[in-house]
């Protein structure tokens, strides 16, 4: 049988791609690597990942490069990475906004699950229910109880529709049938001012920048909204273990490559993640700013993004949570 030219150039360039993933994996990485973050400069997102990829590059070889991509929700950052080579050189610093929140909220060029493989976890920020100085709640009984005296007369703050803080505090509204009065801000910060200005009422947010307020008394700090106590607040006690049983509304953080990057790759960074997260010296660094650094690897980490991904769909839901 006489085989033609063209068949014999089809078998040599498929061949070809079907040893091209393994000789790219093994070499891999033979360039710099760029993780994106979703978040701008100086902010907790970018002190992390900064903190974490620092004696990565020693350890991969390469440099790696933090690219600031914020806007759109996190939704700029995640299109820029699931539209990416697959080759392992473009990371995104994973988070439930990115992969959960943002694409239930608002039209996204990407699907927050299928068009990314999941790496690692790294780390994650408690948010904790802090009152304003001179609110009569000293615990979160007494909190829901004046709550409940007059129905939507207390204000408590966010970081935005379907934030983290948002999603707490309407968990926080369920579990106890207090009604509370929802006032989105742009960021911690202002939220921060205004409610030691004693504008604001309560919030529940990010622990790092409110740590320095907690520790003078400038707020009050009624309850850690995870299952475990906060190692930076040890005498304050978890929302679930007040009673709001399963209460877990944490920031994390992981990082993710776009669909389709060869698993050796996926396995390369996940090694490197996890050998720079477990180092003594980086968990004391970033746990003295509130950040709990941690490992769950691709396995695992998918499992725990799938239970996330149904925990905040059905709280979205349920709380009709719209876009702003």
């Amino acid at each position: 049988m006489k085989i033609s030219k063209a068949a014999i150039a089809l078998a040599a360039a498929l061949t070809a791609g079907t040893f091209a993933a393994p000789v790219l994996a093994q070499n891999y990485p033979t360039g710099p690597i760029t993780l994106v973050n979703p978040y701008a400069a100086g902010g907790p997102a970018d002190v992390l990942a900064r903190t974490i990829i620092e004696p990565m590059a020693a350890d991969l070889g390469q440099q790696i490069v933090l690219l600031n991509k914020a806007g759109g929700a996190t939704a700029i950052a995640a299109s820029t990475v699931a539209t990416a080579q697959k080759d392992g050189y473009t990371l995104l610093l994973a988070n439930a906004s990115s992969h959960i929140v943002t694409p239930l909220l608002a039209k996204v060029n990407y699907d927050g699950i299928k068009d990314f493989a999941f790496i690692c976890m790294i780390a994650s920020v408690n948010n904790v229910l802090v009152v304003r100085q001179g609110l009569a709640a000293k615990s979160v009984p007494e909190l829901v109880e004046l709550a409940k005296k007059d129905p939507g007369k207390l204000t408590y703050a966010s970081v935005g529709n379907g934030s983290q803080p948002h999603l707490a505090s309407e968990l926080f509204q369920q579990m106890t049938g207090a009604k509370l009065n929802h006032v989105p801000y742009r960021g911690a910060a202002p939220a921060t001012v205004d409610m030691l200005a004693g504008q604001i009422d309560l919030g529940i947010l990010n622990m790092p920048p409110l740590l320095e307020h907690i520790k003078s008394g400038s707020l009050r700090a009624l309850g850690v909204a995870s299952i475990k106590r906060a190692a930076q607040l040890p005498d304050v006690p978890s929302l679930d273990e007040l009673g709001l049983k399963g209460f877990n509304v944490v920031t994390w953080y992981g990082i993710a490559a776009p669909a389709g990057t060869p698993q050796a790759i996926v396995d390369r960074l996940a090694a490197a993640f996890q050998k720079s997260v477990n180092a003594p010296d980086i968990k004391a660094k970033l746990a003295a700013q509130g950040v709990e650094t941690f490992y769950l690897g691709p396995k695992d980490f998918m499992a725990y993004l799938s239970d996330d991904a149904k925990r905040m769909s059905d709280l979205i839901k349920s709380a009709n949570i719209k876009a702003e």
